[in-house]
């Protein structure tokens, strides 16, 4: 079983998505996090779940969508860290 550790970029992410839909519904917010940590919780048997993102030519970097975002990660020596939560209208830059 991997293990999962989120970068404080990643949580910094989780904490601007969760103000900016807070404006409008506190409880959509919540939602959305909660999705978002649950989604990760798939990679702890399988790492390799997410697709390769095309913008980083890297095989460890990978990515799961939820919704409108795509949460990024490295896979690095057995652990999984969580790079980024970044909606996917924006442009990546990695």
């Amino acid at each position: 079983m991997a293990e999962i550790i989120w970068t404080n970029g990643a949580l910094s992410d989780l904490y601007d998505i969760a103000q900016y839909i807070e404006k409008d519904s506190p409880k959509y917010a919540q939602i959305t996090i909660g999705k978002l940590y649950y989604k990760t919780d798939l990679l702890l048997n399988n790492p390799k779940l997410g697709r390769i993102v095309p913008e980083a030519d890297n095989e460890n970097v990978r990515e799961l969508i939820e919704g409108n975002y795509r949460i990024i990660y490295e896979i690095i020596k057995g652990q999984i860290f969580i790079l980024t939560v970044h909606h996917s209208s924006r442009n990546l830059m990695i």
